[in-house]
């Protein structure tokens, strides 16, 4: 398996599959988190200001994976394990699909072939979710190790998901490090600023 994008979460029932728009592939992420550990893995200057310009270029699934490896080195077993685990996942719901005492045997046919026809959906949307909470993690790292204050981005939606993301990840720290997200304007441009509250 590789990176790659999927689409939204599914819901599979014994009557069709259906999309939660809401629950996005992790995916479309993954660019903006290799930006995040480009701009903030380097060496640092005590009350230094530092800017980053963020390369909007969509990287190529192969280039995400190759960029991603760097602070993830343990990126390909992540991808083997996650695929192992899901479809094994699968098994087990094909297994439960055929027990049921509930649905008629056509509806147990039915359920049964709609997981069968997921079943690479799913397991990549799981791919690609455990590889991005292993960037974010070490996202979090990051801003621990080098005692960053806070991070400023664009009031993105995307941009945001990820502060929240390493957000709980700092929060998920055997000492918690706690942080708040402000959204303001500054010269007419909307922003959104992580704050480190306690190292």
């Amino acid at each position: 398996m590789e990176l790659k994008y999927v689409g939204p979460k599914p819901i599979i029932s014994h009557t069709g599959i259906e999309f939660d728009n809401n629950k996005e592939d992790k995916f479309v992420y993954l660019n903006i988190v290799v930006q995040f550990l480009k701009s903030l893995n380097h060496k640092y200057i005590t009350n230094k200001i530092y800017t980053y310009q963020s390369n909007m270029d969509r990287l190529s699934n192969m280039q995400l994976h190759d960029e991603l490896k760097k602070f993830c080195p343990n990126i390909d077993k992540i991808i083997d394990d996650t695929d192992h685990f899901e479809h094994e996942n699968m098994y087990n719901d094909i297994k439960r699909a055929r027990e049921n005492r509930v649905l008629t045997p056509l509806d147990k046919e039915t359920l049964e072939n709609n997981i069968k026809i997921m079943t690479d959906y799913i397991v990549q949307r799981s791919i690609n979710k455990k590889v991005y909470y292993c960037a974010v993690n070490e996202l979090a790292e990051l801003v621990k190790k080098d005692n960053i204050d806070y991070i400023v981005v664009p009031m993105f939606q995307k941009f945001a998901h990820v502060l929240h993301s390493v957000q709980g990840s700092l929060k998920k720290q055997n000492f918690p490090i706690d942080t708040k997200i402000d959204i303001y304007e500054e010269d007419g441009k909307l922003l959104a600023k992580l704050k480190v509250i306690n190292k």
